[in-house]
């Protein structure tokens, strides 16, 4: 899928966790909705009232942590994504 984020929004490929610290496999249902993911596509920017661009704080690839129940989901060839403002980002991990 060809998608050209727009604004200042972000897509993020989410990191979805399959087993537990003790490797348990859960349900999907009893799985606890993951936070964290990479940013694969970055829009140009939130616009002020004088026309200025605002570019997010986060770039392509970079590990961040997000609101738990934030974005729009979507899927493409069996990955799942998210597209969130970046105001929804809290962190960069280094």
């Amino acid at each position: 899928m060809a998608l050209k984020i727009i604004g200042d929004r972000v897509m993020i490929e989410v990191d979805e966790p399959e087993t537990t610290e003790g490797g348990i496999h859960l349900p999907e249902s009893a799985q606890e909705k993951p936070q964290q993911g990479t940013v694969v596509e970055v829009g140009e920017g939130r616009r002020l009232d004088n026309g200025a661009l605002v570019p997010p704080d986060v770039k392509k690839g970079d590990k961040v942590i997000f609101a738990k129940y934030a974005g729009t989901e979507i899927a493409d060839e069996g990955k799942e994504y998210l597209i969130l403002d970046s105001s929804q980002i809290y962190a960069k991990l280094e």
